[in-house]
Order: structure tokens, then C-alpha cells, then sequence
């Protein structure tokens, strides 16, 4: 099995999360996370993380584990880059920040590509060989040969978790924008649930 285990502070309280490579998820192939439980797997109760806000799945060929950002107009910072659309490969000690202020960290990455020890037979015309270590899910290539890492159109951030914009929640009923301390209470204005609100991003003056 793959996994890759997560860790993030909720409230003062530190949590872990291990996603395997088989997670039951609701869009299969992927472990979606953000702020609308009707669509993430994994639901954060901050106002600046978008309802849908990135997802995190297993690359076959690649043997590892990527991100890939979905919502442009608030991209996640991976590693100290904002990656704006595509994918980035993700490791040990990788971090993520989402919004302002919610910053997951991978933890630990397990792959189940075990090594195997295989004895070639001995041939008339040559000495036996040595045993040779094979990985099972991974064929040794030249270095010229190796497949190209995607790579996501992200950019280098300079003062990682600094951002000067003010974010707003829009209500999904009304459309009226609201400040984030409203999550919890409702808009203001028609007192619909702001669960599913949009994150939006306004003047820092309004």
C-alpha cells in the first residue's frame, strides 16, 4: 500500500491523517480537501481555504504522491511556491499552506515498492552472476532515458504565509460578501449557511 500521512493544528490541537493510494474518497482517485463537505474529503474550518481547495493522489508512473491545485484565484503554497495550476510531486517534510493561516505538512510518505533479490543462473561462458536487487515497481533507466517531472505553473513566493489580501465569504443565496468571522453564525444579511460560501478576495480598505 502507499500512503502518505498528514498533520495540521485544528484549534490548538494537533491532527494526522493517513491517505492511502486505495482511500474510499468522494471522486475516486483522489483525496480532495477544503472547506465544503459536500465535496472534500477532508473539511478545514477556515474561512480563507476555498470551498474546493486542492487534491492529493498517487502517480502511478512517477511511484509518488503529487498536489494539484484547484482554484487558481487562491493558490496554495507548497514548499514556499504558489502553485497556480497543474501539479507538484510532494515528500517528506513537504509543507502546504492553504488560505492564511492552515498549513499541513506531509509527515511521512510509505511506498510499497519493496526490493526483491534476484539470482541469475550461470552461464557456460561466464562466471555466476552476483545477485542483483531489483526494485519491484521501478526499472533502472539511464539518467537520459528518465521521464520528465510534471511540473505545475506555480511561481516562488518570497515571504511564505504573507499574503496582503483580505478575504470575504460571498453568500450563495444573497451574493453578498461578508467577513470570515461569519462562518460559524451565517450572512448577516439572510442568515443562509456560509458552509458553502465562495472565498473571495476584496480590498485590504473594505
Amino acid at each position: 500500500m502507499n500512503a502518505i500521512t498528514l498533520q495540521w493544528h485544528d484549534v490548538d490541537q494537533e491532527k494526522t491523517l493517513q491517505i492511502s493510494d486505495r482511500q474510499a474518497s468522494k471522486n475516486p482517485g483522489t483525496f480532495r480537501i477544503g472547506r465544503d463537505p459536500l465535496q472534500c474529503d477532508l473539511v478545514l474550518n477556515d474561512a480563507t481555504v476555498s470551498r474546493l481547495h486542492i487534491e492529493i493522489f498517487f502517480h502511478q508512473q512517477q511511484q509518488n504522491f503529487y498536489i494539484r491545485n484547484l482554484k487558481p484565484i487562491n493558490p496554495p503554497l507548497v514548499d514556499g511556491q504558489q502553485l497556480f495550476n497543474g501539479e507538484m510531486p510532494l515528500k517528506q517534510g513537504s509543507k502546504i499552506l492553504l488560505g492564511q493561516q492552515t498549513e499541513l505538512k506531509v509527515a511521512d510518505i510509505t511506498n510499497n515498492a519493496i526490493a526483491a533479490t534476484i539470482v541469475a543462473p550461470p552461464t557456460p561462458s561466464a562466471r555466476p552472476q552476483s545477485p542483483g536487487i531489483y526494485h519491484q515497481h521501478s526499472v533502472p533507466t539511464p539518467p537520459a532515458q528518465k521521464q520528465p517531472v510534471p511540473q505545475g505553473n506555480y511561481h516562488s513566493h518570497n515571504s511564505p504565509g504573507q499574503h496582503p489580501e483580505v478575504y470575504g465569504l460571498q453568500c450563495p443565496k444573497c451574493h453578498k460578501v461578508s467577513s470570515p468571522e461569519h462562518l460559524q453564525v451565517g450572512c448577516p444579511w439572510c442568515g443562509t449557511s456560509l458552509a458553502a460560501a465562495v472565498s473571495v478576495l476584496v480590498a485590504p480598505d473594505k
